[in-house]
């Protein structure tokens, strides 16, 4: 049943990408060409761990028409091949069926101990059941925590044939335990035998030289390259007995049986205990030198890369395919998509293409706080060199008056100050719920002595931390210094963050509008036009008193999560800013971590002429929805072409620029662009999964409110000896002064966050519509 339905798939899936504009056109004439550093002078092979299983559960047949339709054209589908009772090969990598099956639930006596290379493993094992049994019974899982559940019982194990039957462009078949099964009379080499004179096989693979030697002879190496595959370099080679890391030193004699090696990553880029790249070995080049290709595996997106990527999967593939002196022949992943882009649009495009016109404006918060800590020299230095647009700078105010940049007025989010000040920190509801050291506390003396510290904002609760080495360099930057180094930079534009301007006011005596307006005018911002200037507040007393300076673009920062914004609220909105930025969740509907939809709140800005910038974007996987791929790439072309955003505000402004300046996010059927980076369809994931597998809905965020639109008038600036202190308190319900003072409510928490462009996107479309049909049949 299963290959009739594949077979209804693909017959779909071919005759609309057939229709669409360009599908399997080469790139048009004139473009330049590639020059590789492939054993065979061509580009990288794109090789599908069990197609797309860094989506859908391993070589099921979502998996394998994803990864058909969204891999660049030549890629291979890899099966890591496990044989029944009955000698059925189904593809599975873990040997233990009870890590990507439900085979204990139907079957929970099933359970054996085995001596699996010199190693007792305990669990279900493939050569105790026919497929029968695992055919017509069990059904696969995703054993990955990162990755969606919920096609969990849903999916049948594919066979060998199934997985054929889907027509890859190539086929990579592995055979990792001939030893094992040939201890159990079950003979791996008969079933490739037999199954190679029926199929096309391009690549079989085995960690096991001696199964290597026994296929010699049975397949046309002609057309099936055999790869000898590296374990982890402590493990024993059955045949030899001999280590992985002694093998990999004599390569002649791994040539005399196979045509190529299939690597770890970390045998080509060794990464030490801090997590960061040691120098390159020299395995690839010497591997050539032998005349062996080398495929480098172990590559998925929802995992933490080195430090050195910063969170950007396409980053980690350069690393491997880019390089000076060599490439490696293949990758093996599990996230074919993001190995397609890399080598389509950033391998080799090093100077960047110019910049397509219509593209989001480059925002940072905090410089390039994905790389070092927010607001330091550094972090701005970085994000002009990473090709922001637009560098930020929140002000805040120390006791004496002087105006410096950090991205809160608690001195404790984002330094060291409360080792250094503890006696001074208190609550203060008026500013936040929490405790804290507040930046109108302490002199500018001292401030400029803390240390700064990188915020990871995933390092609590998922561990997930930002470069470690760097988490407490740089210093803390003056506005006025901010300034002359934006003037000396030519950045394309600034902006000016101002919060909490009544409360200083009000009790503080500090005027932060008119030490803003003052050091804008010292350089002389105000009568240049050369460099954008943006204002930004959630206050729109603030932004009213920018009016005067018509250069300026005033900005209003929504931090409420709201679903509409209805033409009264917008029409206010218009009085006081000429843009808006909103979160995330003010733009996209999402639920169970899948993009369901979008609201309508960029139309209703764009209609009254107000920018929209979205806030904010950052690089690591758990930020990210399943939709985008756990690919920080394809949140921003979905925030540019599908949301249409006008600016993106980001702590990785290197990642947004690679975007930008790439050849693969013009979407016009004109620019026959190789492989574009598509953005996502709301609601079409989500489509795929069964309705008993998603969670209630939860209630749509509110509307904006006109009244939620316009703050009262700033009050007058207290003089010092007038101002009293603030006060301390552990509780964090709210002051009737919070009111008086203008500042807003604290906004409720967001949701979790966690060919040719037309080919393509039929392509995409078309494998979700023939994954409904699948399903629609299925029932």
């Amino acid at each position: 049943m299963i290959r009739c339905l594949l077979f209804i798939s693909l017959l779909i899936h071919a005759t609309l990408a057939a229709k669409a504009p360009n599908a399997g056109q080469k790139a048009p004439a004139g473009s330049p060409t590639k020059k590789w550093l492939t054993l065979n002078g061509q580009e990288p092979l794109v090789i599908a761990r069990g197609g797309f299983s860094g989506l859908f559960p391993e070589s099921s047949a979502y998996a394998s028409d994803m990864a058909k339709s969204q891999s660049l054209p030549g890629y291979a589908f890899f099966c890591n091949l496990q044989l029944t009772k009955d000698s059925v090969g189904i593809c599975l990598s873990n040997i233990l069926l009870d890590n990507t099956t439900t085979i204990s639930m139907f079957y929970p006596e099933g359970q054996k101990t085995y001596n699996v290379n010199g190693k007792d493993i305990r669990g279900w094992f493939a050569l105790d059941f026919t497929a029968d049994q695992l055919l017509n019974n069990v059904s696969l899982t995703q054993n990955i925590f990162s990755r969606p559940s919920h096609f969990d019982g849903a999916l049948p194990i594919a066979t060998v044939e199934d997985a054929l039957g889907i027509k890859p462009d190539k086929f990579w078949l592995n055979v990792p335990y001939d030893t094992f099964y040939s201890q159990h009379k079950i003979s791996m080499a008969s079933f490739v035998e037999k199954a190679v004179r029926f199929a096309s096989m391009n690549y079989i693979s085995s960690p096991e030289i001696g199964f290597l030697k026994t296929i010699s002879a049975k397949v046309n190496k002609g057309r099936t390259k055999l790869i000898f595959q590296f374990l982890n370099p402590e493990e024993t080679e059955p045949t030899t007995k001999q280590n992985y890391s002694a093998l990999v030193k004599n390569l002649g004699m791994i040539k005399s049986v196979a045509a190529g090696i299939l690597v770890p990553k970390e045998y080509i880029w060794p990464v030490n205990k801090n997590n960061y790249l040691e120098a390159a070995t020299t395995l690839v080049t010497e591997a050539h030198k032998q005349g062996l290709e080398v495929h480098a595996s172990g590559f998925a997106n929802d995992i933490v890369l080195p430090y050195n990527y910063s969170f950007d999967p396409t980053a980690e593939y350069l690393q491997f395919v880019d390089q000076p002196n060599f490439s490696v022949d293949g990758v093996l992943t599990d996230f074919p998509p993001t190995a397609s882009e890399t080598i389509a649009c950033f391998a080799q495009n090093n100077n960047g293409t110019k910049r397509r016109k219509g593209l989001p404006l480059i925002i940072t918060r905090n410089g390039a706080s994905g790389t070092y800590p927010g607001s330091t020299d550094l972090a701005y230095k970085q994000a002009v060199d990473d090709g922001a647009d637009i560098i930020d700078c929140s002000v805040q105010l120390s006791s004496d008056g002087v105006a410096f940049c950090l991205d809160t007025i608690d001195l404790n989010s984002g330094t060291n100050a409360l080792s250094q000040f503890m006696p001074k920190s208190e609550t203060i509801p008026e500013l936040q719920a929490e405790a804290g050291v507040f930046s109108f506390q302490l002199s500018w003396d001292e401030i400029q002595n803390l240390k700064p510290q990188i915020q990871s904002p995933y390092g609590t609760k998922e561990k997930v931390y930002r470069n470690p080495a760097n988490k407490d360099v740089g210093k803390l930057v003056t506005l006025s210094d901010f300034l002359e180094f934006s003037k000396t930079k030519a950045v394309t534009g600034i902006l000016i963050n101002i919060e909490n301007a009544a409360y200083l006011a009000s009790k503080a005596g500090l005027d932060i509008v008119k030490t803003v307006t003052s050091a804008l005018s010292n350089a002389t911002y105000d009568k240049q036009s050369t460099q954008q200037v943006l204002i930004k507040s959630d206050d729109t007393s603030v932004l009213s008193k920018f009016r005067d300076v018509k250069t300026y673009r005033r900005v209003l920062n929504i931090k409420e999560k709201i679903s509409d914004a209805p033409k009264a609220s917008v029409d206010e909105i218009k009085k006081f800013a000429d843009a808006v930025t909103v979160s995330k969740d003010s733009i996209v509907k999402t639920g169970d971590y899948f993009v369901s939809g979008k609201t309508n709140v960029v139309k209703e800005m764009k209609a009254a002429n107000i920018s929209v910038y979205v806030h904010w974007l950052k690089n690591e996987f758990v930020s990210l929805m399943f939709d985008y791929f756990s690919d920080p790439m394809i949140e921003i072309a979905s925030y540019a072409l599908e949301f249409q955003v006008d600016g993106i505000v980001t702590d990785f402004p290197a990642t947004a620029s690679k975007y930008m300046r790439c050849p693969c996010n013009d979407m016009d059927p004109k620019a026959n662009i190789p492989y574009p980076i598509l953005p996502v369809e709301p609601g079409a994931l989500l489509g795929l999964v069964a309705p008993e597998a998603i969670s209630p809905a939860q209630a749509p965020s509110p509307a904006l409110q006109t009244s939620n639109v316009v703050d009262p008038p700033l009050p007058e600036v207290v003089k010092k000896n007038e101002t009293s202190p603030p006060p301390s308190s552990s509780s964090s319900s709210s002051s009737s002064d919070s009111t008086n003072s203008g500042s807003k409510s604290t906004p409720a928490p967001g949701s979790s966050e966690k060919s040719s462009a037309f080919a393509n996107a039929a392509n995409l479309c078309l494998s979700l519509v023939a994954i409904v049909v699948l399903a629609l049949l299925a029932n």
